[in-house]
């Protein structure tokens, strides 16, 4: 399985980062080749509209098949998002991505 993180940085401490559209880095840990990835996002901040959409489509060529961040997704994105099939979880906003995978994995994330 391929769990994708909202973040402020590039490895398992980052903090995650609340922003779906808007996030610094996208971590991506697939679980069957115990591989973390990551994918750089800063280059969205200059959008002045659409960089949800913009960041759910990059998201859909990483293929994850789960989405960790804090508060979720607008309504485009999550559109997006949801006919791909990716499963969204919210509420690691001040969390460390490790912690988010931990939470996750303990069922302890909202479902969106």
């Amino acid at each position: 399985m391929k769990i994708a993180f909202t973040t402020k940085g590039t490895e398992w401490d980052s903090m995650m980062d609340p922003r779906f559209g808007r996030t610094e880095f996208i971590l991506m840990f697939d679980e069957e080749k115990d591989e973390l990835v990551n994918f750089d996002n800063r280059s969205i901040e200059g959008e002045a509209h659409g960089a949800g959409p913009k960041t759910a489509q990059q998201l859909l060529e990483m293929k994850p098949d789960v989405l960790i961040t804090g508060n979720g997704p607008g309504g485009n994105a999550s559109s997006v998002l949801e006919q791909s099939g990716t499963k969204i979880f919210v509420g690691a906003g001040q969390m460390t991505a490790k912690k988010a995978y931990d939470a996750y994995k303990k069922n302890e994330l909202k479902a969106f």
